[in-house]
């Protein structure tokens, strides 16, 4: 007040000035003074009145205070009594104790988003304040984050898209979660949840800032569902980087975090004394692993996440606390729903859920437990709703559940000592309250959802009704209901009860012409039918009515016209007659006009405010869909249209049938065509390097027969046949296919041949001289030997005749034991020459031997693949000719179809051309195939 006193002139009398006059004092203070200590306090005033004088400070001093924020960076008080007094003019907060003269006639919140919009109408100021963040002191960076804060509250795209485009303006706030200080973590906590509202951009941007990491440390340090505030802030900020953002749920996803949420559900075994803030949340978490595994979420994102939540142990943990006591009924019912999407189309988390046991004695499948509480009509609404959705789930795309479900019902399996899932639904389906009723015939109609097995074997159940009487089937007792519902006084709404029979009737006859037979079998079932679609009733029975006509439509449509009273003909006689087709049609068409239709065909959970709006499942809405068009078309067509279009369908289906076939077998041979070229492009790699390797073996054989050749002139055998031997062994599969060379190797192999001959006389004739030789000197008669060895041996032998001449003169003067030892020197010469001669024809044999089965070899090999060639060769041809002639076949089917399309067409049938365009399509493929290009 001192200072106020001192800015209005000092004077304590007199009239008081008003306060747009003294805000109006404090701005030129602001404006004009040099001193920061003036400034500082004039500031400081302001901030005292942006409170009360909300309007005047923030039309007066906003820009004034914009400057301080620009020139006086360096004294971070100033800058944080500016910002504090920003933050009161944006933010929605109202001063309690207001007098009622400065009760402005603008509401706060528009106040409140006029001040951030003339603030952020200057880019530069976002941005200024963005880099205010980066400052360490705790008077300057906590202000900015509430007026961040504050002005994403207002005036939130706006201020999104300035962030997007500043530099680092995301990571500026992510960099608030590691701040030491409790109070700006947790703010900042606030500023990013308001920060990624609705806006994918920045959530993926702040998801790679390491987002989720640091939230879920936070978590963990902050006690997880024991937490307080802090870890709800957390959930909430993590529910809004992943809600309706795939790419964000796939990182999640791939980090590995859905492992980390596990912890989170380990409860205690006394579960008394729950928090709010626990349970709270615990809510918020069971969320987030819905987000993760939502239907409406790809479905390979979901079942990828379904998977991760099996592996990890998290569905095993749902499972327990849906199992434990204590747990409080919300927490119990979106555990409920929660775990009812994790299993939804998942095989294999299903399987796991139908092995779980309730805690009782005896132990109880969880299904039983569940659906006890679903017909119980004590139960919360809530509660039961979630049961059905948690059924429905079990048995989506799962056959296998159906079947198990349907078994329990059939009377060879039926125990009396134990509750089974089929006789709680029998129960539920036939009790008094019809709420019970209706979410029993919606649990069996999910039974039978596409599997026209189980509709077959639900034929066979009987029904015992009471004592004495024969018992009856199911469909049978389901009818009886209908056709006596005026009869019965039933809590609750009839109409809940009927529409639940019907949806489940209309649900087994679909696609299942033998259950339709069953029905028209009972002769008050058409005539009860026919009477109330033909009764005009009021709105509130409108939709009994669409569902009456949509059952009576599936009698026709799906009837096999096995009955001869009933067949398509005459029940669509007795619409005409007693109906009419319009009328018919318009009650068919009440169903999908009702509003709470297109309500539950939103999403696959059941949503209702109240029992008595629990009126349509959501894959019913689906079904009539579907058969709303087929039931119009099949009751508008004459007799003779049918038989003409069933005759036209026929034809076209047997030549569809016939062209696929065609098809089908043009592809197969069109792969084996592929595969036989890849087989002869790799032989011909094959034989190409074959002919390679037999050039370079070639040049080898002619170099070593060169070296063989200079050896043996120069009179070297044993050396030169060893170094042949040597080179020859260095050369591995010699597979000469040139017949010149062949040739070569004929004749090299008959030289071969000769010399060895020649050889063998050589060596027995001196085998014979020697033998000789030995019988003269046992005798004596050396001079008779001398003269056979001269006249048997050759010219070239002149060594032995001189020697056995010199033998002769020398008889009478030497003695006879020395020419005996002379003699033996020469037969021991002899003997050396015939073993060398040994050695030399067993290397010639040796080498003959080696070049016979080099010879052998590569015959062998050319006549292989002379035969492969051949046999592709002869492959190739037939293929082209069976594919040739599968085109004329194809040619005249072609023409077949084109007039039997002729002949739809005069007879006033659309007729679509995919046909032709495929076919086309599929000669440019072949026309293909055939370029040898």
């Amino acid at each position: 007040m001192n200072f106020l006193r001192g800015v209005m002139g000092g004077q304590s009398a007199g009239p008081q000035p008003s306060g747009a006059e003294t805000v109006q004092k404090l701005c030129d203070r602001v404006a004009s003074s040099t001193l920061l200590e003036d400034r500082r306090d004039a500031v400081r005033a302001l901030k005292a009145l942006s409170k009360k004088y909300r309007l005047e400070v923030g039309s007066q001093a906003m820009e004034h205070l914009v400057n301080v924020l620009q020139t006086d960076r360096s004294d971070s008080e100033i800058i944080g009594y500016a910002l504090d007094t920003l933050c009161n003019l944006i933010s929605n907060e109202v001063e309690e104790e207001e007098p009622e003269e400065n009760v402005q006639k603008t509401s706060s919140e528009d106040l409140a988003g006029q001040f951030a919009e003339i603030y952020i109408k200057q880019q530069e100021n976002l941005t200024l304040l963005l880099s205010l963040l980066e400052e360490f002191d705790f008077h300057v960076r906590w202000p900015a984050v509430k007026l961040l804060t504050a002005l994403l509250k207002n005036q939130g795209p706006q201020v999104q898209q300035i962030i997007l485009v500043s530099p680092m303006g995301v990571s500026k706030m992510m960099d608030l979660l590691a701040d030491s200080r409790e109070v700006i973590r947790n703010d900042g906590l606030l500023l990013l949840q308001q920060l990624t509202k609705a806006n994918a951009a920045i959530q993926k941007i702040v998801a790679f800032e390491n987002a989720f990491e640091r939230l879920l440390d936070i978590i963990t340090e902050e006690g997880m569902s024991d937490g307080g505030i802090v870890v709800e802030d957390c959930l909430l900020l993590l529910l809004n980087l992943m809600k309706n953002n795939s790419s964000n749920q796939n990182f999640f996803k791939e980090g590995s975090y859905i492992q980390r949420t596990k912890p989170w559900f380990e409860v205690a075994e006394d579960n008394s004394g729950w928090s709010a803030q626990k349970v709270t949340n615990l809510h918020l978490m069971l969320q987030l692993v819905r987000v993760l595994v939502s239907p409406v979420n790809p479905p390979g994102a979901t079942s990828s996440c379904q998977k991760s939540a099996f592996q990890c142990g998290l569905l095993q943990q749902l499972c327990t606390i849906l199992m434990a006591t204590g747990v409080p009924a919300d927490i119990l019912t979106e555990t409920i729903n929660t775990v009812s999407e994790v299993i939804r189309g998942s095989q294999v988390n299903q399987d796991y859920f139908a092995s779980v046991n309730a805690p009782s004695n005896p132990p109880r499948p969880a299904i039983v437990v569940l659906l006890m509480s679903m017909v119980n009509e004590r139960q919360p609404f809530v509660l039961r709703c979630a049961v059905l959705y948690c059924f429905q789930c079990f048995l989506y795309k799962n056959q296998k559940g159906q079947a198990e479900i349907v078994a329990t019902l059939l009377p060879a399996t039926i125990d009396a000592n134990s509750i089974s899932a089929g006789q709680l639904l029998c129960g539920g389906l036939f009790s008094t309250d019809s709420l019970s009723n209706w979410c029993a015939a919606v649990a069996l109609a999910h039974a039978l959802q596409d599997n026209s097995i189980q509709k077959e074997q639900l034929l066979r159940v009987q029904l015992a009704t009471s004592l004495g009487n024969p018992p009856v089937s199911l469909l049978q007792q389901c009818t009886n209901i209908l056709s006596q519902g005026d009869k019965i006084n039933r809590r609750g709404s009839k109409e809940q009860t009927r529409v639940g029979l019907l949806m489940l009737l209309s649900t087994w006859m679909t696609n299942c012409p033998i259950a339709v037979t069953h029905f028209l079998h009972n002769q008050t079932n058409v005539p009860f039918l026919t009477a109330q679609i033909s009764e005009n009733l009021g709105e509130e029975e409108q939709l009994v009515q669409g569902l009456c006509a949509l059952l009576l439509g599936i009698c026709i449509y799906y009837n096999d016209n096995s009955l001869e009273n009933y067949t398509k003909e005459k029940l669509k006689q007795l619409i005409e007659k007693r109906i009419g087709k319009e009328i018919f049609i318009e009650k068919l068409a009440y169903i999908s006009k009702h509003e709470l239709y297109s309500r539950a065909g939103q999403k696959p959970q059941p949503s209702y405010n109240s029992p008595e709006h629990m009126l349509f499942d959501h894959d019913f809405t689906k079904l009539v869909k579907e058969l709303e068009v087929l039931i119009t078309k099949a009751v508008q067509k004459s007799s003779e249209d049918e038989k003409k279009e069933e005759e036209v369908k026929k034809s076209l289906e047997q030549h569809d049938s016939i062209v696929n076939q065609y098809k089908e077998l043009i592809r197969e041979q069109d792969l084996q065509l592929n595969e036989l070229k890849k087989q002869v492009t790799a032989l011909t790699n094959q034989n190409e390097h074959s002919q390679t390797t037999i050039t370079q073996q070639a040049s080898q054989i002619q170099q070593l027969r060169d070296q063989y050749n200079l050896l043996k002139i120069q009179g070297k055998p044993l050396d030169s046949q060893h170094h042949i031997h040597n080179e020859a062994a260095q050369i591995n599969g010699i597979q000469p296919k040139d017949t010149e060379e062949i040739g070569r190797l004929q004749e090299e192999i008959e030289e071969l041949k000769k010399q060895h001959v020649v050889l063998e006389g050589q060596l027995a004739e001196k085998e014979f001289e020697i033998n000789k030789l030995r019988a003269a000197q046992s005798t004596g008669n050396l001079a008779e030997v001398g003269t056979e060895i001269v006249s048997d041996q050759p010219t070239d032998q002149l060594k032995l005749v001189s020697t056995a001449e010199a033998l002769v003169r020398d008889n009478d003067s030497d003695s006879a034991a020395t020419k005996t030892a002379q003699l033996e020197n020469r037969l021991s010469v002899l003997d050396d020459e015939n073993k060398m001669l040994k050695d030399q024809l067993k290397m010639l044999t040796e080498e003959k031997k080696s070049l016979d089965q080099q010879l052998a070899s590569t015959n062998s090999t050319i006549a292989i693949l002379e035969t492969d060639k051949r046999k592709l060769q002869q492959e190739v041809t037939e293929s082209k000719k069976e594919q040739d002639d599968l085109l004329v076949l194809l040619a005249d089917q072609d023409q077949k179809i084109f007039g039997f399309k002729n002949r739809l067409k005069e007879l006033g049938e659309p007729v679509e051309d995919e046909d032709d365009l495929e076919s086309a399509d599929q000669e440019d493929d072949d026309d293909d195939d055939d370029d040898p290009n």
